[in-house]
C-alpha cells in the first residue's frame, strides 16, 4: 500500500478497517467481526458493510485525485445484502467502474472468510475542489 500518510483514519478507525490495499483501480480492505459489529441477532449488522464499501471506495478515490487538489465524497451507496457474517472478517474488495472529472463510481464484493460473497455495492463518489 502507499506511504503512511495513505491511510485513512476517523470513521474507518472507529468500526476497525484494516486497509490491505488501495490504488485508482482496485482497493482491499477488511473488518474482523467484533460483538460490536453484530446485530441482536447475531450476525454483522448492515450498516458494517455499507460503512465498509464506502470507507474503502472513498479513500481510493481520494487517494487518486488529492495531487490535483481535490477530494472525494460519498454520494449515493446502495447494498444488496445476500448472507450474512456472523464471525472471522468482512472483506472487501472494490474495482472502479468509472473514472470521471468529478464522479467515479465503484462495484465492491464484501465476502466472509471462505470467499462466499455475502454483499454487492454499487457506490458513487464525487470529485470536488478542496476548501480550505
Amino acid at each position: 500500500m502507499g506511504q503512511e500518510e495513505d491511510l485513512p483514519s476517523g470513521f474507518a478507525d472507529e468500526i476497525g478497517v484494516e486497509w490491505i490495499d488501495f490504488d485508482p483501480e482496485r482497493a482491499r480492505a477488511r473488518i474482523a467481526v467484533e460483538p460490536r459489529h453484530l446485530q441482536p441477532g447475531g450476525i454483522v449488522h448492515g450498516g458494517v458493510y455499507a460503512a465498509l464499501a464506502e470507507s474503502i471506495c472513498s479513500a481510493a478515490t481520494f487517494v487518486a485525485v488529492r495531487d490535483d487538489d481535490m477530494v472525494a465524497l460519498g454520494m449515493a451507496n446502495s447494498t444488496t445484502f445476500l448472507r450474512p457474517i456472523s464471525e472471522g472478517h468482512v472483506n472487501a474488495v472494490a474495482r472502479a467502474r468509472q473514472r470521471g472529472r468529478t464522479t467515479w463510481v465503484w462495484d465492491c464484493e464484501l465476502s466472509d472468510d471462505e470467499g462466499r460473497v455475502c454483499a454487492l455495492v454499487r457506490m458513487t463518489a464525487a470529485v470536488r475542489p478542496r476548501r480550505d
